[in-house]
C-alpha cells in the first residue's frame, strides 16, 4: 500500500507511525505531509528516514491508496478533492465530515461495513469520547436495544493536545512552588480542578463536545437512541475516562453486561470491587483497548445498567481507530489499487 499522513508532525500523527508500525501495516510508499511550518522535519519509520513535505494544492497524492488525514477540519475540507482525485481512500481525524450523509462515519467494532459506501472518497473517525463509549455500547446493542444514554466524561488533558499537557505539568509546578498560575491552554487553571466544559457552548447550553456524542451515536448505531452528555475536563494527562447509564428495551443483567463485554472485540473487562479493580486512566496510557469496571445494575431504572470505561484517547479515540479502518478494508479488498 502507499500511504500518506497528512498533520504528521502532531500528536495523532505521530500516534500513526507508531501505530502502523506497531501492527505492521503494509506500506510500500509512505509520504509525510505538514503545514509550512512542519515542512522539513524528519522522522524515522522502520528504519528509515522521511521527510515532512508541505501540503499544497496538486498532483502529490497521485499513486496514494490510503491517506490519513489529522489536521483539522479547515484543512480536510480545504485538501478533500486534491487527496481523493485519484481514487485514494481518506480517513479522516477531524470534525470536517462526521455528519455529512455522503461520508460513513465507522467504528470498526460496530459498524465496519458503513465504510465501503463513501461517495466522497471520505471516512470519517468520530469523537473520542464517542468511539470509547460505543466499543462497550455495541455489546449490550447486539442483544436490547439502547434507548437511553446518560454519560459523563472526564478527559484529560492530552484531548487539547501536546502543549495542553505541557500546561498541567506546568501548572502544577507553579502550585506547588507558591507562584502565579498560567493559563493559556484552558478557560481557567487545571491542575487540582475539573473544569466542566469542552469546547464551546452552543445554544441549547451544551458544549459542542457533548452533541457530538449526542449526533454521532446516533449516526454510527442508526439508531433513534437519545444521548445526555456532560464533557469535564480533569487534570489527567492522557486517557479519557467515562461513566455510562443506559436505559434498554430489556433489562440486562450486569452479569449478562459482563459476558457480553468480555467477548465484545476491542473491550477488555476489568471489574472486580472486592479487589478494588477498576479501570484507571494512569495505568492504560497506550493501550489500544477501552476497558470498562464497575459494572452494576442502575438503583434508579428497573431497566437500567452503569458501567466505568477508559480508553487511550489518542490511540482507539484516533488514530488506531483509522488504521482499524484501513485494515478492515484491505482485509475486503475494498481499496483500489
Amino acid at each position: 500500500m502507499n500511504v500518506a499522513i497528512v498533520g504528521a508532525s502532531g500528536a495523532v500523527g505521530q500516534e500513526f507511525l507508531r501505530i502502523l508500525a506497531e501492527r505492521e501495516f503494509p506500506i510500500d510508499e509512505l509520504k509525510l505531509f505538514g503545514s509550512k511550518r512542519s515542512a522539513g522535519r524528519k522522522y524515522m519509520f522502520r528504519g528509515k528516514e522521511y521527510e515532512v513535505q508541505e501540503l499544497r494544492h496538486g498532483d502529490d497524492f497521485k499513486g496514494i491508496d490510503v491517506a490519513f488525514t489529522s489536521a483539522g477540519a479547515g484543512v480536510s475540507k480545504e485538501y478533500r478533492e486534491d487527496i481523493v482525485r485519484y481514487g485514494a481512500v481518506m480517513i479522516d481525524n477531524s470534525s470536517a465530515f462526521r455528519m455529512d450523509d455522503n461520508v460513513p462515519l465507522v467504528v470498526p467494532e460496530c459498524n465496519a461495513e458503513d465504510a465501503l459506501n463513501r461517495p466522497l472518497g471520505v471516512i470519517a473517525n468520530p469523537n473520542c469520547t464517542t468511539i470509547i463509549m460505543l466499543v462497550a455500547l455495541k455489546a449490550i446493542e447486539n442483544v436490547s436495544h439502547i434507548k437511553r444514554i446518560h454519560v459523563s466524561s472526564y478527559q484529560a488533558a492530552s484531548g487539547a493536545g501536546a502543549a495542553a499537557m505541557d500546561e498541567l505539568y506546568e501548572q502544577c509546578r507553579q502550585v506547588l512552588n507558591g507562584e502565579p498560575v498560567t493559563v493559556e491552554k484552558f478557560q481557567y487553571q487545571l491542575a487540582f480542578n475539573m473544569i466542566p466544559q469542552v469546547d464551546v457552548f452552543l445554544d441549547n447550553d451544551y458544549t459542542k463536545e457533548e452533541m457530538k456524542m449526542y449526533h454521532e451515536t446516533r449516526k454510527i448505531m442508526h439508531s433513534d437512541v437519545e444521548t445526555s452528555a456532560t464533557c469535564v475536563r480533569v487534570p489527567s494527562l492522557r486517557s479519557h475516562s467515562e461513566a455510562v447509564w443506559i436505559e434498554t428495551e430489556r433489562p440486562v443483567s450486569p452479569e449478562e453486561a459482563r459476558e457480553l463485554f468480555s467477548k465484545q472485540p476491542g473491550l477488555k473487562v476489568d471489574d472486580c470491587p472486592a479487589e478494588k479493580r477498576y479501570p484507571m486512566p494512569l495505568f492504560l496510557a497506550g493501550k489500544d483497548d477501552v476497558y470498562v469496571g464497575r459494572i452494576r445494575k442502575d438503583l434508579a431504572n428497573p431497566n437500567g445498567l452503569t458501567f466505568w470505561l477508559v480508553g487511550d484517547q489518542i490511540r482507539k479515540g484516533a488514530a488506531l481507530n483509522a488504521v482499524q479502518i484501513a485494515e478492515y478494508l484491505i482485509e475486503v479488498g475494498n481499496i483500489k489499487k
